[in-house]
């Protein structure tokens, strides 16, 4: 079974969503990110991917405080990326309760401090964020693209230790047009054992469950909740 992975995507300590990355797309949907939470938990989701997009933009950890609040008062076990570029950084995320942490533009700008992060806290702790624009890896809030290929980006580091990566395509993201399943599959046969978690691009039911017909181990998606596409009564066949 897909493991479902709601996102809250926080800027200024509101919920918001973005269209692929863009900033001044920004979309605020619930004012209290505690609340959109709790209302996930009620509903039995166990999981949560918490991104600082303010982070992203300042090159450390800026909402803090959002994470603190949602990891004291529910029981969802918290993924938290977006400004993780420090050691300091990865220390206040772990203290503020998140129980892993998403590197994406560090893995690409300071592969010897990610890879050591790997090292210090295991595989399960530590998620490589791979967003891919035209198949490179974009860094830096999507603002920049690397020249790293995303097959070539993976295997570097699952020969390292990595055994978990969110994957999204910005060309999908926030746009309920549909996943980039093709390239799912495509990295799921050069890495089998890869935990992929496929992000960006859900726009119902049916393109979470076509993901699950892929054998993708899990799923984030924010926007097709946030719409009415999804309920989340609709999500419990899968809980």
């Amino acid at each position: 079974m897909i493991e479902i992975i709601p996102a809250i995507d926080i800027i200024d300590g509101k919920c918001v969503r973005l269209s692929q990355g863009d900033y001044n797309s920004k979309k605020v949907y619930n004012e209290d990110p505690l609340e959109v939470a709790k209302e996930f938990e009620d509903y039995g989701i166990r999981r949560l991917h918490l991104v600082d997009l303010d982070g992203a933009l300042s090159h450390h950890i800026v909402n803090y405080k959002v994470l603190e609040k949602i990891a004291s008062r529910t029981s969802l076990v918290i993924d938290f990326g977006g400004g993780i570029k420090s050691d300091e950084d990865l220390k206040i995320a772990f203290e503020c309760g998140a129980q892993m942490v998403t590197g994406g533009s560090i893995a690409v700008k300071e592969p010897q401090l990610f890879t050591s992060w790997i090292e210090r806290y295991g595989s399960e702790k530590i998620i490589l964020g791979a967003d891919v624009k035209d198949r490179k890896i974009a860094i830096n809030g999507w603002t920049e693209q690397s020249d790293s290929d995303i097959i070539t980006f993976l295997g570097n580091y699952i020969d390292k230790g990595v055994s978990k990566v969110v994957c999204t395509d910005i060309a999908c993201d926030g746009m309920l047009e549909g996943t980039s399943i093709q390239l799912y599959k495509e990295i799921l046969q050069h890495y089998p054992s890869l935990y992929l978690i496929a992000s960006g691009g859900v726009s119902g039911m049916v393109d979470i469950e076509a993901l699950q017909d892929a054998g993708v181990p899990a799923v984030v998606f924010g926007k097709a909740l946030y719409e009415g596409k999804i309920s989340l009564r609709d999500l419990q066949i899968f809980l």
